[in-house]
């Protein structure tokens, strides 16, 4: 898509990072500019910044070093050679000096000088972006593949689950769970509404190993009395947002996660995972954390009476 002269790939959708909930193309904007860099950078992968970095340092030292062939500005170099004055300029950026070239005049010792000051605002910048790529804490927290609908204690409930991969503490993890859904207004204006999911439990003063997620399918819930076929016609999707402070690092940490209507089972439940072993200890067995198993027909009829 075009944005004021930048082409620009359509964004994802609004809580839906991944792209499965559609995308949404977004145009009268205004234009990326350099401020937007460096949030840009922090949230890229680290190939992509270190290429960045690297890219830039190659640029700016072939523009000193084309600088450096017009001013005749290098003692020790042969005479027209750009692949000196290349070599010269990431000398003298990183500060090495072997001490076979130098200076040679007054305007080699100006781009020496302003090159040294462009390496080392350029080195500042480059040690706070690594810093804070490196130092940015992650939430390895897993969600399960698909979301259930099924039973629970006579109420249809819809259920989800979470781990915390890295076994430790999450203090005071907070989930917060919405329903996104196109609906059309008495006016006869189609939107996309929020609806707000309340669960059983919101709150855990400490995630550490698995979390199931209850949302109690009753009459005020905005999913009472949903099926298959009205789930995929009104474009639902379920957005998840857990929210906690890392034990280890004593900073706050998020994941989001999102379910569409292909990603919700019925009448299915999610396989047990958690067992005792002989001495006492709890065993966590993630190879069946995302496996579900289909209720019997009993219980598959209360979830559809409920």
């Amino acid at each position: 898509m075009e944005r004021r002269g930048l082409s620009r790939k359509p964004k994802p959708k609004l809580y839906s990072p991944s792209g499965r909930g559609g995308e949404v193309e977004i145009v009268g904007a205004q234009p990326i500019t350099a401020r937007d860099l460096y949030h840009h950078l922090i949230g890229a992968s680290w190939w992509n910044v270190i290429g960045v970095i690297s890219l830039a340092f190659i640029l700016v030292n072939l523009i000193f070093a084309v600088v450096y062939v017009l001013t005749d500005g290098i003692a020790g170099a042969r005479p027209g050679s750009f692949s000196d004055a290349f070599f010269f300029s990431v000398q003298t950026m990183g500060t090495i000096g072997y001490g076979i070239m130098s200076p040679k005049n007054f305007a080699g010792n100006v781009l020496v000088t302003l090159e040294s000051l462009a390496g080392l605002v350029g080195l500042a910048v480059a040690t706070g972006l690594v810093f804070a790529k490196f130092s940015r804490p992650r939430a390895r927290v897993i969600f399960s593949r698909v979301a259930v609908i099924a039973p629970r204690d006579g109420v249809p409930m819809l259920m989800f689950r979470m781990a915390n991969e890295r076994a430790n503490y999450i203090a005071e993890a907070q989930l917060s769970v919405v329903l996104l859904r196109t609906e059309t207004t008495l006016e006869g204006e189609t939107l996309r509404k929020i609806h707000d999911l309340h669960l059983v439990r919101s709150r855990s003063p400490t995630f550490v190993l698995s979390w199931t997620a209850l949302h109690p399918l009753t009459r005020e819930s905005p999913l009472h009395g949903v099926t298959p076929e009205s789930l995929k016609g009104t474009d639902c999707e379920v957005v998840v947002t857990l929210t906690g402070i890392d034990q280890t690092l004593s900073q706050t940490i998020h994941a989001r996660h999102s379910y569409v209507a292909e990603e919700v089972v019925f009448n299915a439940r999610f396989a047990d995972m958690i067992s005792i072993l002989p001495d006492g200890k709890r065993r966590v067995d993630y190879a069946r954390f995302h496996e579900v198993v289909p209720l019997d027909p009993a219980k598959a009829s209360a979830a559809a009476g409920g």
